[in-house]
């Protein structure tokens, strides 16, 4: 029963395909395509809004030259350098673990971490920019 029930649908199908014709794309089928493409894509755009605008990166910057001005010129002038203005008494009420109580650091040390957290600060805006631009083609 069902061999004879899948004959004849198999006949249908092969009626069917005999008289319906082959069709084919219009002939500018692929630039109506891209241009409905395009022009969807341009309505969904997001815009890039940074989470510190310009004028907060300029406080910020302002705020940090002010407080470094004021710690060099703050200071006593019978000291060696700047670096023993700073008052550090409040590190002592902080209790550390035993391997770093004992950590003795020189005072080029010291000037080289700070060297270095300057230099970080001036290259991240300078990377940010390189990489804005190479990203911007």
């Amino acid at each position: 029963m069902k061999e004879r029930e899948n004959k004849q649908l198999e006949k249908l199908v092969e009626d069917v395909m005999k008289q319906s014709a082959l069709e084919s794309p219009s002939y500018n089928f692929t630039a109506n395509v891209m241009q409905h493409i395009t022009a969807g894509s341009k309505s969904t755009t997001t815009v890039y809004k940074p989470l510190i605008s310009k004028t907060g990166w300029i406080v910020l910057a302002l705020c940090v030259l002010t407080v470094m001005i004021y710690m060099l010129l703050s200071g006593d002038s019978q000291n060696r350098g700047w670096f023993h203005s700073v008052d550090f008494s409040m590190l002592s009420s902080i209790k550390m673990p035993i391997l770093v109580s004992g950590l003795n650091v020189s005072h080029t040390t010291l000037y080289a971490l700070l060297f270095l957290g300057i230099m970080v600060c001036v290259q991240i805006p300078i990377l940010k920019n390189y990489f804005d631009k190479r990203l911007s083609f």
